[in-house]
């Protein structure tokens, strides 16, 4: 398998992971706010990490701790924004990347990115249109989840910075991701302790969990933050920035079937057209140009 192959198959499985958490963190965030939320998840996460900060290169920490610092206040914003608006519109909104991504990346690195490429980020961006389905005006929660899409855009380019930097003796993916776990795990912690005066009132909520909280709990720690943040770090050191956003526009696809299939979010016929059209455009996004053009001469 090509490496690139290897990259988008794991990103693939990264935005799978993903699409499940939306209605997860809905479901939590009744009984925890945000940081909780993310205090929570991420202390396991280090738990299941700690063995791997035996023999952890510097520039790993290093790196590690830039972007862990990136991703704690994306998710933090995210996490927010959906305690304020649907778990759809929240994956949506999100779903922004596949086009700040690409213009971030021309506006601050003067990167140019091919014809196709700006045709799958449309195709991707008219899908998530139509997936954003709902009559409700735009309110707080989507203003958060939209601010979040911009340090998400900055971290998924920074990681790709990272593995070009790196590129002669590449960072192992778990050392980043047990990096970026301390700093999720210790900022959130500190805004706690800043915002309830104490972990007492967290502790006492984790502990009035029920059996399926700790459970999603448990999911959130393990599979959707150790298994994630190792996987996307390892995935794009395989396929650049701008691919990658076009592979996450798939996220909105796999939160609203979660969603439908957990706590009755449903999308209408715009809605199964919107998935449509992001599938179509990730196809896009992964076709060699030569491939392309081929393609346009057989069905003219």
């Amino acid at each position: 398998m090509r490496r690139e192959h290897q990259g988008l198959l794991a990103l693939l499985i990264v935005v799978a992971i993903w699409g499940t958490t939306f209605p997860t963190m809905k479901l939590l965030s009744t009984q925890l706010d945000a940081l909780q939320i993310i205090g929570a998840r991420f202390a396991i996460a280090l738990v299941v990490l700690l063995p791997l900060w035996r023999g952890m290169r510097r520039a790993e920490l290093r790196w590690g701790l830039l972007l862990g610092a990136l991703l704690f206040i994306a998710f933090w914003l995210q996490t927010e924004g959906l305690a304020r608006t649907s778990s759809n519109r929240n994956a949506f909104v999100t779903g922004l990347n596949v086009l700040v991504v690409p213009l971030l990346a021309m506006v601050v690195l003067g990167r140019r990115c091919g014809v196709m490429l700006w045709g799958a980020c449309a195709l991707a961006l008219a899908g998530m249109v139509l997936m954003f389905h709902e009559d409700a005006p735009w309110n707080l929660g989507d203003t958060l989840t939209l601010a979040s899409t911009l340090f998400y855009a900055v971290y998924i380019l920074l990681l790709e910075e990272c593995a070009r930097r790196n590129a002669v003796r590449p960072l192992r993916a778990a050392r980043l991701a047990a990096s970026q776990a301390l700093v999720m795990f210790a900022a959130s912690a500190l805004l706690i302790l800043l915002r309830h005066g104490g972990l007492g009132g967290t502790l006492g909520a984790l502990r009035g969990l029920g059996t399926h909280e700790l459970v999603s709990l448990v999911y959130l720690g393990v599979l959707a933050s150790v298994l994630v943040v190792t996987l996307q770090a390892w995935g794009q050191q395989r396929v650049d920035a701008v691919r990658s956003a076009i592979v996450y526009g798939l996220e909105p696809v796999c939160a609203a079937a979660t969603a439908w299939l957990l706590i009755g979010e449903r999308l209408g016929a715009s809605g199964l057209a919107g998935a449509a059209l992001i599938v179509i455009a990730l196809v896009i996004s992964q076709l060699p140009a030569p491939r392309v053009r081929a393609l346009t001469r057989e069905a003219a």
